[in-house]
């Protein structure tokens, strides 16, 4: 181990990232120690898991936990109480039957069903971003959040009206593990008790009702009036929802459009190729890898996984953005392509606990990135890069704002 890898390793974890790649010291671990123990903030310790294919066994490896009741869970400083615990953080059978309440709302024939409407929300969505005044434009306000939120707001049955608030509090919460502001932490608690007041708002309206509506709240609200769970377990799985459920999608839709901006030659084959875009979803998916600091876990066993033994109770950091970025796995990782059909990515993570709503983000992106690419072929970057707010230490990665002009 290099000098300088071993003064990385030294640093509190996470480590900044530095625009879209990952941290440098990522590609080292893999090559050179790709199991290794590091700091937490907070003072915890957990293992690194840096290779493709000792994630992929993590993942699926059942002597992991996803229990952040665990001692040893790495939660980067930010602990909820027990009786804040999402289903995210569950293992089956508690996770399974969160895992069914919920899945109904994101089967690929009912997400399906939603395209239509999707399509003339983005469609109105860009017809207000080109009637706007002046330019450039922020693409992250007049497209990125609003879209996702949008729909967000159909699927849950929460208010349209009130996006604002939770991409705030969102972005609030989600900035918690940024070590160089001794602000960050309480200001993501304080989002933390905001969003839950307003999802426990909601959950309580949807109660007072006879028919709570088919949406997510309501199928949980009669969940709760038959004791299969608690409205705490409402307001639990609600929040993981808002969270996960648009800023994912915000983010992708903004740093996807800059990837491909920065590609021009990829971008004008997307455009008179549109059948291609599919593909190049899940290009970008892999080589951007936003939501790469959730997949959390802690060993139930001893376990040996790249030939380090990872003792019980000791957490681990499967690094879905490392493994992505694995050139064993994906030869020249690093290179932006979108024929490579990296379907087998882990953007998505894998095993029990992979996203939900994936199918939801993919139609999402490819209504999105097809109706931009159609309807704006002069779109371009209306500052340089490194001029634009990347948020370097949220768990899940993206721009503040993106100006763009056409």
């Amino acid at each position: 181990m290099t000098e300088t890898l071993s003064s990385t390793l030294a640093q509190i974890f996470p480590w900044p990232r530095p625009v879209i790649d990952p941290p440098a010291a990522y590609a080292r671990l893999r090559a050179e120690n790709p199991v290794v123990r590091v700091t937490l903030t907070g003072g915890k310790r957990a293992w690194l898991v840096t290779r493709y294919d000792d994630v992929r066994a993590i993942l699926a490896d059942p002597r992991v936990s996803a229990d952040s009741r665990d001692p040893g869970f790495p939660n980067f400083g930010f602990v909820p109480a027990e009786h804040e615990r999402s289903f995210l953080r569950m293992d089956p059978p508690e996770h399974t039957l969160f895992r069914r309440l919920l899945s109904k709302n994101f089967m690929v024939r009912r997400v399906e069903s939603l395209r239509p409407d999707i399509q003339c929300l983005v469609d109105e969505t860009i017809d207000a971003m080109l009637a706007q005044p002046d330019r450039p434009v922020d693409l992250v306000e007049h497209l990125a959040l609003p879209v996702p939120s949008t729909v967000l707001s159909w699927i849950l049955g929460v208010r349209a009206a009130d996006r604002a608030f939770f991409n705030t509090a969102a972005e609030e919460l989600l900035n918690a593990t940024d070590v160089t502001d001794p602000e960050a932490l309480p200001r993501a608690l304080r989002a933390n008790a905001s969003l839950r007041a307003y999802i426990g708002e909601l959950a309580a309206e949807k109660q007072a009702q006879e028919d709570p509506g088919d949406d997510i709240l309501g199928r949980l609200v009669l969940a709760a009036r038959d004791g299969v769970i608690t409205h705490q377990d409402i307001i639990n799985s609600g929040l993981v929802l808002i969270v996960a459920g648009h800023d994912t999608t915000a983010s992708m839709t903004a740093l996807g459009t800059l990837t491909l901006l920065q590609h021009p030659d990829q971008l004008a084959e997307l455009r008179a190729n549109p059948a291609l875009i599919p593909a190049a979803i899940e290009e970008l998916l892999r080589y951007l890898t936003i939501v790469h600091l959730i997949v959390l876990r802690v060993a139930t066993e001893p376990i040996e996984i790249g030939g380090q033994v990872i003792p019980a109770g000791d957490g681990i950091i499967p690094l879905n953005l490392s493994a992505n970025r694995d050139d064993a796995h994906y030869p020249d990782a690093a290179t932006f392509d979108i024929h490579r059909g990296a379907r087998d990515h882990f953007a998505f993570g894998y095993g029990v606990h992979q996203c939900i709503g994936q199918q939801l983000a993919r139609v999402e992106l490819q209504v999105i990135f097809e109706t931009l690419l159609r309807r704006i072929p002069t779109l371009s970057l209306a500052a340089p890069v490194e001029e634009i707010p990347f948020k370097i230490w949220s768990p899940i990665n993206g721009v503040l704002r993106l100006p763009v002009t056409w």
